[in-house]
């Protein structure tokens, strides 16, 4: 697995939550082609719960580049915080940022998409398909220092606007997160309908951005 590239020291910097719509229209319009119905967005809870796993299935792929050889190593799950950020519902779609904190005492990077699923509990079974890459920006490096913050949004399509033969709807509480080139895990308890079926694809995630995506 190679680091991913290095970035000079000056980079351009987006307003979070300028980010955050652009990419809320972006996906709204993706998801929208590839489902004609639209139902009632799906509305998470206000508590979160995170905890380290070493579970396997479903990882993120590893990044396609490499970080500089002497720059900080990537963000572990074991020293990341998973919280639930702003949410909003647009066209039958559930727009959910989930922020990520370095709690660790070092600095580290994060780069690319992370993996993301809905599972049956803290450490239980995947329940339907995993989150598809949303590319309406492409990745850049995200350095997090002790403290730092980054995110990540997902978009949830109405499960009701599936087929039930093909969607077997079905309600879940938590998501499984992987940072992008780990293999380990951490939870955020997250209430939602998702689709058990794992031929339907309902839920997608951008690649990792700075801040807390909100103003």
């Amino acid at each position: 697995m190679a680091p991913p590239p290095t970035f000079a020291s000056r980079q351009t910097r987006v307003s979070p939550a300028a980010r955050v719509a652009a990419v809320v229209v972006l996906a709204s319009c993706a998801l929208l082609t590839a489902c004609g119905t639209t139902g009632p967005a799906a509305t998470p809870t206000k508590t979160v719960t995170v905890r380290p796993s070493t579970a396997a299935s479903s990882p993120p792929s590893p990044p396609a580049a490499s970080a500089a050889a002497a720059g900080p190593a990537g963000c572990l799950a074991s020293a990341l915080q998973a919280t639930l950020g702003i949410a909003q519902g647009a066209a039958g779609t559930l727009y959910q940022v989930v922020v990520l904190t370095n709690t660790s005492n070092s600095t580290c990077t994060l780069f690319g998409y992370p993996g993301v699923s809905f599972v049956s509990g803290v450490g239980g079974q995947q329940v339907g398909a995993a989150a598809s890459r949303n590319p309406a920006e492409a990745s850049t490096l995200v350095t997090l220092a002790p403290g730092g913050q980054a995110n990540a949004l997902i978009a949830l399509h109405d499960a009701g606007a599936y087929p039930p033969s093909e969607c077997q709807p079905t309600s879940v509480d938590w998501l499984r997160i992987y940072p992008p080139g780990d293999y380990g895990s951490i939870y955020v308890q997250y209430q939602a309908q998702t689709c058990a079926s794992t031929a339907e694809v309902i839920m997608s995630v951008t690649a990792i951005g700075t801040g807390t995506g909100s103003a």
